[in-house]
C-alpha cells in the first residue's frame, strides 16, 4: 500500500484514515459501516476503495499507527542499552508520547474487542508488546534495581493500566504536554517501585 495514492481532492490516504478513526471511536468499529465513512467524507464509497479496499483494511491501517509506534519504541537505543530500570523508564516515557501523538489512534487499539482477525492479530501484538515490557521488570528486579515484593506481571498491568487511562481524560488542547505528562506518570509509576 502506497502512502501517496490520492482520491478526491482534499483526501488523501491519511485524511480518510483520520476521519474513519474518529467514526469509529465515536461509534465502534462494527456499528460504522462505509456508508458512514463515505457520509463523512462527503465521497462515495468507490472514492474510499480507491484508498482502501474494505473497511477491514482501514481498521489494520488505523491500528499500525498505534502499535507500531508502541513496538518502534522497544527498539529505540533508550529501550535497548543501559541499566534495565532506565530501560524501563524510557519504555513508559516514550509510551506516553506515543499516546498522546497518536492519541485517536492508541483510543481504538485500547477499544479492541477482538472480533476480526485484524483486531485478533492487533491484540496479539499488543501482548506481545507487554510481554517485553514485563520482561523488562523482571530484568530489572532481578538486578536489584526494583522492589521484588511486586510480582512483574501485575506491576506492568499497573504500569499500563495508569497509562492507558490517559485516552479516556487527556485533551492535547489542556495545559499539559506529552513531555509534562510523561513526567508525571513516572513520578507516580516508577518511584513507586525502586528500592526504599
Amino acid at each position: 500500500m502506497t502512502e501517496s495514492r490520492r482520491g478526491r481532492p482534499g483526501y488523501d490516504r491519511a485524511g480518510v484514515l483520520e476521519i474513519a478513526v474518529r467514526a469509529f471511536n465515536e461509534h465502534g468499529y462494527d456499528a460504522t459501516s462505509m456508508g458512514t465513512l463515505a457520509d463523512r467524507l462527503g465521497l462515495s464509497k468507490s472514492a474510499i476503495y480507491h484508498h482502501f479496499p474494505s473497511k477491514e483494511s482501514v481498521l489494520d491501517a488505523a491500528l499500525e499507527q498505534g502499535i507500531g509506534a508502541l513496538e518502534a519504541v522497544l527498539a529505540e537505543p533508550g529501550a535497548t542499552t543501559g541499566r534495565a530500570a532506565d530501560r524501563l523508564r524510557f519504555v513508559l516515557e516514550r509510551a506516553v508520547h506515543v499516546l498522546v501523538d497518536r492519541l485517536p489512534y492508541v483510543t481504538l487499539l485500547l477499544r479492541l474487542r477482538g472480533n476480526t482477525s485484524v483486531e485478533r492479530a492487533a491484540l496479539e501484538r499488543r501482548r506481545e508488546f507487554d510481554r517485553a515490557v514485563t520482561a523488562l521488570v523482571v530484568e530489572a528486579r532481578d538486578a536489584g534495581q526494583l522492589r521484588d515484593d511486586i510480582d512483574p506481571r501485575i506491576a506492568e498491568r499497573l504500569l499500563f493500566g495508569m497509562i492507558n487511562s490517559i485516552v479516556e481524560w487527556y485533551r492535547p488542547e489542556g495545559p499539559e504536554d506529552a513531555d509534562r505528562l510523561a513526567q508525571d506518570v513516572l513520578a507516580v509509576a516508577v518511584d513507586g517501585l525502586r528500592l526504599r
